[in-house]
């Protein structure tokens, strides 16, 4: 469906990247399932390897549906396109960036 303005729209993003700094926003979704019909947006690091990312921040999020095994995340997305994440590297090494999409399935 189309969209048309009325005007211009003439005001910055109010998430735009310069102002979280180091920080960036970065959203996840857990595919196919029924608890979470939508991502989740997180604040995380550029620096913070995948396995704190993960640990500390989807995880608890994710153990929220009662079904959720943790470290069960399996087949990685990245902005549509498959991810192997290594445990060591971090979200800007693996191409993570402000308002990149990760999804997974578990």
């Amino acid at each position: 469906m189309a969209l048309r303005a009325i005007g211009t729209y003439e005001f910055p993003s109010s998430s735009r990247q310069e102002l979280y700094g180091e920080d960036q926003l970065v959203h996840v979704l857990w595919r196919n399932n029924m608890t979470f019909c939508a991502a989740a947006c997180f604040r995380a690091p550029k620096t913070m390897t995948w396995a704190d990312f993960t640990a500390g921040m989807v995880e608890p999020w994710a153990a929220s549906d009662p079904g959720f095994v943790p470290g069960s995340a399996r087949e990685w997305t990245l902005d549509d396109a498959p991810l192997s994440p290594e445990p060591h590297e971090s979200l800007a090494d693996l191409g993570v960036g402000h308002k990149s999409l990760l999804t997974f399935e578990a």
